[in-house]
């Protein structure tokens, strides 16, 4: 079996490294209720404060559709607060609850024991680089597409090729 790839699957290398490093905090979460996406929103409404659920779709890398009902499971348990702004009530707006609050004070100890660990396992030099280059990928430019014209030009191309062939 011949492989045509010269590059390794970045993509999946990605995903692998991400279950691995949610191995160590899975426990935390787990003993405290929380799935990984509800952490992902309640890292995020601490880190950055109330937002738009569209904004918090993005930052916590959860789709709407399902964001919605992670949302909706979250407010049922008291962790978030939802509301619609006077002047535009079709942007719901999310906010953290005291119990929330609390909340992150209390995982946040038993999360940064887990990043010692992995600091101790990687070396400090070793996340710092982690961070570092995860930070260049994600801030990397999306693909060029190929321009219209070109595109219309290698299609023509092809087509008289196609022609002077049959």
């Amino acid at each position: 079996m011949s492989n045509k790839f010269q590059h390794r699957n970045l993509p999946m290398l990605l995903l692998r490294a991400r279950e691995s490093v949610m191995r160590y905090f899975r426990k935390s979460l787990k003993e405290h209720g929380l799935t990984e996406q509800q952490w992902r929103v309640i890292r995020v409404l601490n880190e950055w404060g109330e937002m738009e659920t569209g904004r918090i779709a993005v930052e916590s890398c959860i789709l709407a559709p399902s964001l919605s009902g992670v949302l909706d499971r979250m407010e049922r348990n008291g962790l978030i607060v939802r509301h619609r702004l006077a002047i535009d009530q079709r942007k719901v707006f999310v906010g953290l609850t005291d119990q929330s609050r609390d909340l992150v004070d209390h995982i946040s100890r038993s999360i940064e024991v887990q990043y010692g660990t992995l600091e101790k396992q990687l070396g400090r030099d070793g996340l710092l680089n982690a961070y570092a280059l995860l930070d260049q990928l994600i801030s990397l430019p999306g693909p060029v597409e190929e321009s219209e014209p070109r595109k219309q030009a290698r299609i023509r191309s092809k087509r008289d090729a196609e022609k002077a062939g049959a």
